[in-house]
């Protein structure tokens, strides 16, 4: 399978964070459909199938591996666009790899050896999310976990079909900061391409509503903008029609019908700073 991930256009993860009903999943994949034709490297739908990290017992978790993945190939087979989904436990991977065109490992599961081996073993491109806790070289173990269990050997260092995902650090209590240096770092330290998750690094974990995350939505565009500027190979952005009314990381998550603007801004600083303007 080809990689997923290009190296020297910039491309694009995005979708809603959660899978929800087929017309909600559609109509936001046919508009990110629409969106791919203007994307130098290409959109990948993104939807989880369970959100197993949530900050309350009761909070809403998703419609669990098999309804999921059955709604992620409806939308594959739609709109044309490959997908990606998170993977929790190493038992999901394989069966996920049946459907989706690249598995994606969640931050707080970024040293779960059991975990990436297995995602690695799985034969389909993957995606890493940088923990929380960790500086960006501390991320070279996680790619070589993955790397080492790909049974065919693909997954050498400079091969392009394992990425790795800036989305900001603790500080504080409750607070994430990104320091842009992470790109240049991470990309050096395990030779593959640095997606920047422009949603999730402007999360307030369990500062919101009844003890849920709360996120600084406002933030997104400046952060993206300052990533693209400092070499991000893609960006992951979750979106939704109606975020404040989305059933998880609302706060945090690009409104659908203010996408477009924000990924054309995203590609002309983009191509500024590669020369290309």
């Amino acid at each position: 399978m080809p990689a997923a991930f290009p190296r020297g256009e910039l491309f694009l993860i995005a979708g809603p964070c959660v899978v929800e009903s087929d017309d909600l999943m559609l109509r936001v994949g046919e508009h990110l459909a629409r969106l791919a034709e203007r994307v130098p490297g290409g959109i990948i739908y993104k939807a989880s199938f369970d959100k197993a990290n949530r900050s309350n017992a009761g909070a809403p978790r998703g419609p669990g591996m098999e309804e999921g993945l059955a709604t992620l190939d409806r939308v594959r087979a739609a709109t044309g666009l490959p997908v990606i989904t998170d993977v929790h436990l190493p038992e999901q991977c394989a069966i996920a790899a049946l459907v989706v065109d690249a598995l994606q490992i969640p931050a707080f599961l970024c040293r779960q050896t059991d975990l990436l081996e297995a995602a690695g073993r799985a034969g389909k491109p993957v995606n890493i999310k940088k923990g929380q806790f960790l500086h960006p070289e501390g991320m070279r173990g996680a790619v070589s976990k993955v790397r080492a269990a790909d049974p065919t050997g693909a997954r050498a260092p400079g091969e392009l079909d394992v990425a790795v995902t800036e989305r900001g650090s603790f500080f504080g209590y409750g607070d994430l900061v990104v320091d842009m240096r992470a790109i240049p770092r991470m990309r050096e330290a395990c030779d593959c391409p640095v997606i920047f998750d422009a949603t999730h690094s402007v999360q307030q974990p369990g500062k919101g509503e009844g003890g849920a995350s709360g996120g600084l939505r406002a933030m997104i565009p400046h952060l993206t903008l300052a990533a693209c500027a400092a070499g991000a190979d893609g960006l992951f952005m979750e979106t939704h029609p109606d975020p404040d009314h989305a059933p998880s990381d609302g706060p945090n998550m690009m409104p659908l019908h203010q996408l477009d603007e924000l990924i054309f801004r995203a590609i002309d600083v983009w191509a500024a700073a590669k020369g290309r303007r």
